[in-house]
């Protein structure tokens, strides 16, 4: 698969954010619900006096129901024509129109080879809650846990240090037919701020579906006391979902930024990123 566009047509790159409280997800769905690429692409359509025709875009992660977006990163193709006659104004005119949740802030061509969702070699999600007796800042409740335990933090960072790396993580995974559960954790750390807040910083090459919420649950089940720390490591180890392992709510996990390679090296990216990974030794040829 090329990842050129065909001639005539621009690849725009858009840098967004967005509040999913009240968004059913990034996803288009049928039955008229709520999401972040259904608005933008009705936005882009009518700042563009495009009428029937909907440009589609291509994320770089598609979030779930609830879960916010700092860093988020799409692209669309859209016709030579069209992008000169709209792209020094483009970006207002979707600032006019998009709801007060979504907000675009930057909208330009893209490199030749760039996809969203192929390019991109990590994305950082951050989780944020907090052990605080009284619960959480009203102002911030749409945006971090409250577990009403006191938490470990030394104690979740020793857990996490047995995750990273290339792994099957198929026990803190939600299976899709014909996806693979290997990914590259690259980094898993947590830490408290001075309100007292814990941020866990989670980066990995790509994530499967519930992974970084499962990650929290079974890390807030060591820091809580009632799981050892070398417990998430033994579940990991086994492949196989273990109902102890929770996946705490969405609201309190946000992306925060999608990492992409120099240009030269998109389409080697693309082309990687498209193999079907195996673990060294496991059966499969790709």
């Amino acid at each position: 698969m090329s990842d050129e566009v065909e001639p005539g047509v621009v690849r725009v790159r858009l840098d967004l954010s967005y509040d999913g409280s009240a968004f059913s997800g990034w996803a288009k769905q049928a039955g008229g619900r709520r999401t972040v690429q259904g608005e933008v692409e009705d936005a882009l359509r009518t700042v563009t006096r495009s009428r029937e025709t909907t440009y589609e875009l291509t994320v770089a992660g598609r979030t779930d129901a609830g879960v916010h977006a700092r860093g988020q990163v799409a692209h669309v193709d859209l016709p030579e024509g069209l992008w000169a006659d709209h792209r020094e104004k483009l970006l207002k005119r979707l600032a006019g129109r998009l709801p007060k949740d979504v907000r675009v802030w930057s909208v330009r061509e893209a490199p030749s080879g760039f996809n969203a969702r192929f390019s991109a070699i990590w994305r950082r999600y951050a989780y944020r809650v907090t052990d605080n007796p009284g619960g959480v800042d009203p102002l911030l409740r749409n945006h971090i846990l409250w577990h009403d335990w006191p938490l470990d933090v030394d104690a979740m960072n020793e857990a996490a240090r047995s995750l990273l790396g290339e792994h099957d993580f198929a026990a803190y995974c939600k299976k899709r037919d014909g996806a693979t559960t290997i990914r590259t954790l690259q980094e898993l750390s947590l830490a408290r701020g001075m309100d007292g807040v814990i941020t866990a910083t989670v980066r990995a090459d790509a994530f499967c579906h519930n992974m970084v919420r499962s990650l929290i649950g079974a890390l807030l089940f060591v820091g809580d006391g009632h799981r050892a720390p070398d417990w998430p490591g033994k579940v990991l180890a086994t492949g196989v979902r273990d109902s102890a392992v929770h996946v705490v709510r969405p609201h309190g996990l946000t992306l925060e930024e999608v990492g992409y390679p120099a240009d030269d090296l998109l389409a080697a990216r693309n082309k990687e990123a498209r193999n079907r990974r195996s673990l060294p030794g496991a059966a499969g040829c790709c």
